[in-house]
């Protein structure tokens, strides 16, 4: 791990590194934001650690602005609550009090290292891939992970490098559908100060941010074909050019690509290129859809309920077995996004310890009964004038209204935070951003960081 330190922390600096480098990190001090900036540029780095003083929220608001996404934790001295909660609405994952604890910081840095990216799995479907996957781990070959959205087709590239012989390296990834295609030349391969307009300082890029590790391109097949150009050529030579650069940087990563479409036909259409399907594709991943595998939703629902009544600081909910039935009947379009944000929304709106099926509100805003033996939902009765609140207050009312409470309510309980309400709703960053912008042109009032959360139901 690669732990940038901002700040002088109160005169405990020392301290916090010596705990770091003896928990494996590799740490660079940075005395203010602006070096901090530059060195984020120029090397990269898998979590910051804040001095509180700092400006924490004009730093992280200007790593984002360059489509840098890098964890940050605050650290200040004592156990002041106002900084504290100053520092998480700024951004920061979590706030560690100095003088620094040496168990707490080594669970933080555990904590980032696994980056919440857990890979439950228990049904006999998916075994079959994690075993093909665990068989090619520790090869070189280039891997094409396919599969529905949603499907958790990062999760499966992050065992693949865990399971490889580049783990102690880095992970990197790359969202290609979220970055506007006139900046993901400069976000893979970087750029020279005053290559373009905005190249204030030279920044590597991803390729050279992951040198000796792995590195993914999530949804290849949303980048253009002049793009895969380069891109293949890069492969090939195994050497990237910056843009505004004279020199060739020579690079040695181990490179893992996903798709939800099919690439053959792309390859027809005229936009995705050949050779460079040959190029990725010498190992073949294909996810099956999560409604093909029972045992992982059963899995996954668990741990749902576990991880959101925590986050949520909520006591703990157990899913019932009617609950579940509803659960694994259900054809889950959007997979493990989708399952996720059901448990979520399950978790905070159960007044009781047990979900239960009736509990379970799916995508189309419906409760839905406990399925009984021997009979269907059809079959059920509703005594006239006891329809579910939760129906009948939708009724009368439109898909689009009901998507924009649940997305404004979601972005309130984030603090603002749009890549965590976009995790949470199970849709893209991009998604999400292009209906805040609808919107907010419609005079609606959009939250922003920082921005009191919703009171716990």
């Amino acid at each position: 791990m690669r732990l940038i330190i901002v700040g002088s922390l109160g005169g405990q600096l020392a301290a916090a590194s010596q705990i770091a480098l003896n928990n494996g990190a590799k740490v660079i001090h940075a005395p203010d934001e602006q070096t901090a900036l530059t060195l984020i540029r120029s090397k990269g780095a898998d979590l910051l650690m804040i001095d509180v003083k700092c400006d924490i929220k004009g730093l992280l608001d200007q790593l984002a602005s360059e489509h840098i996404s890098t964890p940050a934790v605050a650290c200040g001295v004592g156990s002041n609550s106002d900084e504290a909660v100053a520092a998480i609405r700024a951004g920061a994952k979590e706030y560690i009090p100095l003088p620094p604890d040496p168990d707490l910081i080594a669970a933080v840095l555990t904590a980032i290292t696994v980056d919440e990216h857990k890979f439950i799995y228990r049904d006999r479907n998916m075994m079959q891939v994690v075993k093909l996957a665990d068989q090619i781990a520790a090869s070189e070959a280039s891997i094409m992970i396919t599969g529905d959205s949603g499907t958790g087709k990062e999760v499966m590239a992050r065992h693949v490098h865990n399971k490889s012989r580049r783990r102690g390296k880095s992970f990197i990834a790359v969202n290609c559908a979220a970055i506007p295609e006139n900046l993901l030349e400069s976000e893979l391969f970087g750029h020279e100060k005053g290559a373009f307009t905005g190249a204030v300082a030279r920044r590597i890029g991803k390729f050279e941010e992951a040198n000796g590790g792995t590195l993914l391109l999530d949804e290849i097949s949303e980048m253009d074909v002049r793009l895969q150009a380069k891109l293949l050529r890069v492969i090939q030579e195994r050497e990237v050019d910056r843009v505004g650069g004279s020199r060739a940087v020579k690079i040695d990563i181990r490179l893992i690509a996903t798709t939800n479409r099919n690439l053959q036909e792309a390859v027809k259409e005229g936009t995705f290129r050949e050779d460079l399907l040959f190029r990725l594709n010498v190992i073949n991943l294909n996810i099956p859809p999560l409604k093909d595998r029972p045992e992982d939703i059963r899995a996954l629902c668990k741990h749902f309920a576990i991880r959101y009544a925590e986050f949520n600081a909520l006591p703990p909910k157990n899913v019932t077995d009617g609950a579940m039935k509803v659960l694994i009947n259900h054809s889950w379009p959007g997979n493990v996004r989708e399952l996720e944000n059901t448990i979520h929304r399950s978790v905070l709106l159960t007044a009781g310890s047990d979900i239960e099926a009736s509990d379970i509100v799916l995508p189309d805003g419906k409760p839905h009964m406990e399925i009984q033996s021997g009979s269907s939902l059809g079959d059920q009765q509703t005594p006239e004038g006891t329809e579910p609140l939760a129906a009948a207050s939708l009724i009368g009312r439109t898909v689009a209204d009901v998507e924009k409470d649940l997305i404004i309510d979601t972005l309130k309980h984030c603090l603002g935070n749009r890549t965590h309400a976009a995790n949470i709703l199970g849709i893209s960053i991009r998604t999400l951003r292009n209906k805040l912008n609808i919107y907010m042109s419609d005079g609606v009032n959009v939250p922003g960081p920082g921005t009191q959360p919703m009171p716990n139901l």
